[in-house]
């Protein structure tokens, strides 16, 4: 059984502990806020103090962290690099720049350590159930290599070469973000038309319409329970990272830069750690002129 090491346990990084440890993986885990990674203990995970801790001995690594400064950090500024053994790889299943992703494979590759960059979706839901998307950009062999380590996690799609999980990632979020904001705005006509919110959603389900974002976040804008599970700040930089990429490549993505537009402005209202399905309450305080209650 391959030893991995799990950097970055929060929201999503504890479930897929969880699932890799029940698989019979032996886990260590770390996390920038230590109380994260010693609740995992219980599972059966060890817990290490520091990052280059965590990855010595171990053949597989993980990191779910932020953004791509983090994992830059952690890869290369705390040791990390030195830590792990060539013929390691590290799994960075976070959300970053794909040429973030392109930088780190080059300089770990110096080392003799392989890399994939393998974003999930699926959010809180499908990594405690096993059922993320994994994007994975890399090596084809080195992918087809690490099946059973990404089993217990969900479904493996290898996408290209490195980079191209991120880009893949990105083209997700970027589906995710408009798809909530038209989800959040139907629910707005079918009120202001004299309709039911919940009663419109069972209506559609299963119809064209249906998608998981109406299943899931229609459900939350029904019950007004904006909790995170995916934050609205992570939402926004992953819209960034689509506008610097269309930038570069020259594209034009209206849809896109309307629904960015609309999260800027939310996170800017103090919105940043509201549920992305929370749009609605931004889009409902433009029609009204008043805020609407969010519940906890």
């Amino acid at each position: 059984m391959k030893r991995v090491a799990f950097l970055g346990t929060g929201l999503m990084g504890a479930p897929m502990v969880r699932r890799l440890l029940a698989a019979g993986f032996p886990v260590t885990v770390w996390n920038r806020a230590p109380e994260k990674a010693a609740a995992l203990a219980t599972d059966g995970a060890m817990v290490a103090a520091s990052p280059a801790e965590a990855v010595a001995g171990a053949g597989v690594v993980f990191t779910m962290l932020s953004d791509g400064n983090a994992v830059r950090d952690v890869l290369f500024s705390r040791g990390v690099s030195e830590a792990l053994a060539p013929g390691a790889v590290v799994i960075d299943t976070s959300s970053i720049a794909p040429q973030m992703a392109r930088e780190h494979a080059e300089k770990l590759a110096q080392s003799g350590i392989a890399h994939v960059d393998s974003p999930v979706s699926g959010g809180v839901v499908g990594a405690e159930a096993g059922t993320l998307a994994l994007m994975a950009g890399g090596d084809a062999a080195v992918i087809s290599g690490l099946a059973d380590v990404f089993a217990p996690l969900g479904r493996l799609t290898h996408v290209g070469p490195a980079g191209a999980g991120q880009v893949c990632k990105l083209a997700n979020q970027q589906i995710v973000a408009v798809t909530i904001g038209a989800v959040a705005e139907a629910m707005m006509l079918v009120e202001a038309g004299g309709a039911d919110r919940g009663k419109f959603r069972d209506a559609i389900r299963g119809g064209f319409a249906e998608s998981r974002i109406l299943e899931l976040h229609g459900a939350r804008m029904v019950a007004r329970n904006f909790a995170p599970g995916g934050p609205s700040r992570l939402q926004l930089k992953d819209l960034d990272a689509v506008a610097a990429l269309a930038e570069a490549t020259g594209l034009t993505l209206p849809l896109t830069e309307m629904v960015r537009s609309e999260f800027t402005e939310f996170v800017a209202a103090g919105h940043g750690d509201t549920d992305h399905s929370g749009l609605l309450l931004h889009l409902e305080t433009m029609n009204a002129g008043a805020p609407a209650q969010e519940s906890k």
